[in-house]
């Protein structure tokens, strides 16, 4: 088969949604459920063409409750199915705290290993869009936080695809967090990066693997999600500092190995994330770096300060990193 018959160029919502339909075909046990994925189709693209397929009761729009219908699905994968949930919006996971923190995540450790819980739940993250405090947030570090849940975050539709394969047929339960500005939806342009070739059949990419999206010898640069082009982009405009670009694309397991590989090369950190500055994804990055015997001669994160994310479009700007603020840093570094 030619190379371009084995693959197509898809947006990040149009590789996911490719290997669920998959997954679906493959296993009836797999399903899909959440707010306004059905009939809509998922307000980010996340679900849609799946209800023309397998209709309605394999594609289930749910009432607004989050915590009955993410218990239900805590229940059902418990019962041996695989279901996705999707929370809409990552800050809502408030409402289903107990169902995700006490439930999905320890169910399985509450029973001595008698039972599994595979699940994945997909949310959407992130803002610059003007949706404020309480639909704008990300909250990596909130999720990577708890014992018994990995984390994924993809960056690209290449990683978007093979990972929700990884994990759908993965036994523990995945969260699996898509950044809005990353999907391809025609009302929220994506940067050109997230769009990239995917092969038609399904494959995995392994959960716990970091990616090397960029080689460089000046500054190592770790980050995930929006932030992965938004440091590519820096890279291409800094002259006079050469950047690698680590993708963590998993959060747990955290890929220490390629960090602490990327450091001993470059000797400068600059960690980036689109999460809370304060007990993240960059102190916790950082803090392994230090605990290693990496040698390691200067050290930066850029995220965001700890305040609510503001609504009005030049403060949201103003307190998202963005390219400047990290070919700003990385000049620091050096």
């Amino acid at each position: 088969m030619s190379q371009q018959a084995a693959e197509r160029e898809l947006t990040m919502s149009r590789a996911m949604v490719s290997a669920i339909a998959h997954e679906m075909r493959e296993d009836e046990e797999v399903f899909y459920m959440g707010e306004d994925v059905a009939d809509y189709g998922g307000i980010f693209d996340s679900t849609e063409g799946l209800l023309e397929e397998f209709g309605h009761d394999r594609v289930m729009d749910v009432p607004i409750s989050e915590t009955a219908y993410m218990g239900a699905a805590v229940g059902a994968a418990q019962q041996g199915m695989r279901p996705i949930a999707e929370l809409m919006f990552v800050d809502f996971f408030g409402v289903c705290f107990d169902q995700i923190y006490n439930q999905m995540a320890k169910n399985t450790y509450m029973s001595g290993g008698e039972m599994s819980v595979p699940m994945v739940l997909t949310t959407a993250v992130g803002g610059t869009y003007s949706d404020a405090a309480q639909h704008s947030q990300t909250l990596y570090g909130t999720f990577a936080h708890m014992p018994g849940m990995k984390v994924v975050v993809p960056s690209t539709a290449y990683d978007a695809k093979g990972l929700m394969h990884t994990a759908v047929r993965d036994d523990d339960p995945v969260v699996y967090m898509f950044h809005k500005r990353l999907m391809g939806i025609g009302w929220m342009p994506a940067p050109e990066g997230p769009k990239t070739p995917v092969p038609d059949e399904a494959y995995e990419v392994p959960i716990g693997e970091a990616d090397v999206k960029r080689e460089g010898e000046d500054v190592t640069v770790v980050t995930h999600g929006l932030h992965v082009h938004r440091a590519l982009a820096a890279a291409e405009s800094l002259d006079d500092v050469d950047l690698e670009v680590v993708d963590l694309r998993s959060l747990v397991p955290l890929d220490t190995e390629t960090i602490l590989a990327s450091v001993e090369k470059t000797g400068r950190l600059l960690v980036v994330d689109e999460d809370y500055r304060s007990f993240g994804v960059t102190g916790e990055v950082i803090a392994r770096v230090a605990e290693s015997d990496t040698p390691v001669e200067a050290v930066h994160r850029v995220a965001m300060p700890d305040v609510p994310i503001p609504y009005a479009r030049p403060l949201e700007q103003a307190v998202i990193p963005d390219t400047e603020d990290i070919e700003a840093a990385a000049r620091d570094l050096t």
